[in-house]
């Protein structure tokens, strides 16, 4: 008997690597130390450390869920790879963060080079599109863990940012306004439900296009990427616009991710006159006569992230956002008193 046997094929292994070399070499900058191969990724910190005063390491992972099934359905591997990157990054970047490095995990029943290849290309373009080092990574192929056409993949990302500069929440007021930029979809959040209700529920498949999804089939409008946040809000912050606090719509939705930046002994009004869900959400809902409640607490909704400051910062957020066509931002509604939690505002 050998390795081979038991399942796992190390020359497969070896060939994904040699696919992804050149992909992960775009992303470094002269701070990356060390190529693929070594046990452990070096990045010199010194240039990104440069005239902070407290220096704040800044951490996060996550994973893109059961989006990796509509995937696996559809045959479209290279956008999970951007997903992942968009979504770890964004966490980070909320808080203030300069993300500088990204590490993957990579989960297979059975390795498949090509597939690899397309994941890693995906994960590279974002990572240069938001200036960040993708270090490393694992492959694991595990048969005996997932089963056959499983895919696993997680991300890690680390930033760092200037303790003065951390944005935390802690200085937003009541009358402090909530500004919106738009999701791309569903991003890697609600997955579950979202399969539950289309194939199970509906009964479509992975490639029919609804009319109410406008002509796009439902693979385009699933497995469209996760927004990728960092360089609009790099630019917001560099800027010197006034944000106090970020919320990065992920799992939990408005009604879990904005009450989490809010300090204690406020709440927040949301008015949902101001912007159109994309189709998606609102066929969703219908299909599986769904309650708002529910929709806002599964889904993004159409809103990737909430900024909040002060009035008046809506021409300044605009002007900083103008190198980014694919973004749109608008007045989401407003912090009060004497509540907690998110509630919205009433029709009138």
């Amino acid at each position: 008997m050998d390795y081979k046997s038991a399942g796992v094929d190390i020359e497969a292994g070896n060939e994904a690597v040699r696919r992804i070399k050149s992909h992960v070499a775009k992303t470094h900058s002269p701070a990356v130390l060390t190529g693929l191969g070594s046990f452990g990724s070096l990045f010199s910190m010194g240039h990104a450390l440069k005239g902070m005063e407290e220096p704040v390491m800044v951490q996060s992972t996550d994973g893109v869920g059961t989006k990796s099934k509509v995937t696996v359905m559809a045959g479209r591997y290279e956008d999970l790879g951007r997903d992942l990157v968009a979504a770890v990054a964004g966490d980070i970047v909320v808080m203030g963060a300069t993300p500088l490095t990204f590490l993957d995990y990579l989960g297979f029943h059975k390795v498949e080079p090509k597939i690899v290849e397309a994941l890693v290309r995906g994960m590279s373009a974002a990572c240069e599109e938001a200036g960040i080092s993708l270090v490393g990574g694992e492959t694991a192929e595990m048969p005996a863990v997932y089963a056959d056409g499983d895919l696993d993949v997680v991300g890690f990302v680390t930033g760092v940012v200037d303790r003065r500069r951390l944005l935390t929440g802690a200085d937003i007021v009541a009358g402090d306004v909530l500004y919106a930029i738009n999701s791309s979809g569903l991003h890697t959040n609600g997955f579950s439900l979202a399969r539950k209700l289309i194939f199970e529920a509906g009964g479509y498949g992975i490639q029919e296009k609804p009319e109410e999804l406008g002509g796009k089939s439902i693979a385009d409008v699933l497995l469209a990427p996760h927004a990728n946040y960092v360089a609009p809000v790099r630019r917001i912050l560099d800027a010197g616009i006034p944000v106090k606090g970020m919320a990065h719509i992920t799992g939990g939705g408005l009604l879990e991710n904005v009450p989490r930046i809010v300090p204690e002994g406020l709440g927040v009004v949301i008015d949902r006159t101001t912007w159109h869900p994309q189709p998606i959400f609102e066929w969703m809902q219908r299909l599986g006569n769904i309650n708002d409640p529910e929709m806002y607490r599964t889904f993004n909704m159409g809103v990737g992230l909430v900024l909040i400051g002060p009035a008046g910062m809506r021409a300044d957020l605009a002007d900083a956002l103008q190198p980014f066509p694919a973004f749109r931002l608008w007045e989401l509604g407003w912090v009060e008193n004497h509540a907690s939690g998110v509630r919205f505002a009433e029709a009138g």
